[in-house]
């Protein structure tokens, strides 16, 4: 038996774990937002905007992990829709402030009670500890990969 054999779980293999877990719940999370009328991207900017009006394009995007443009694209769709609104930003002429107007917040609101729903059938039937301690780990996991630059 090699000597690392009682060592824990091999990393790599939780990685893949992960990964499949993050693919299978992504795309049951885009079913239950496709149910209310969001995407994946909409609903993230719909719900970061509910809980912090006034963001910038460049403030959104950087809160997203993506770029300007990808988020330009996207506020212009959703200023289309009206769910959301620009407004000028006094003593900058280039940035507006991004607010949902009372629709954009409806469906933002919608879409988090889809997620919630999900979240609670599938996560939320662990036991406490358990999801404790993978809060405990994913902090962790997430702290090793800011510190890493390689």
């Amino acid at each position: 038996m090699p000597a690392d054999a009682h060592a824990g779980a091999d990393p790599l293999r939780v990685w893949f774990r992960f990964i499949r877990l993050h693919r299978r719940v992504s795309a049951a999370v885009a079913a239950e937002l496709k149910a209310v009328g969001l995407s994946i991207p909409q609903f993230d900017a719909l719900s970061t905007l509910s809980e912090r009006e006034g963001l910038t394009q460049q403030e959104l995007a950087e809160r997203l992990y993506v770029t300007k443009g990808n988020v330009s694209g996207l506020i212009d769709r959703l200023v289309e829709a009206g769910l959301v609104e620009r407004r000028p930003i006094p003593g900058d002429r280039r940035s507006h402030a991004l607010h949902l107007t009372e629709a954009g917040l409806a469906l933002a609101q919608s879409g988090i009670a889809a997620q919630r729903a999900y979240v609670t059938r599938t996560l939320g039937r662990l036991p406490p500890g358990d999801v404790d301690e993978l809060e405990r780990v994913v902090l962790a996991w997430r702290d090793a990969a800011r510190a890493d630059r390689g």
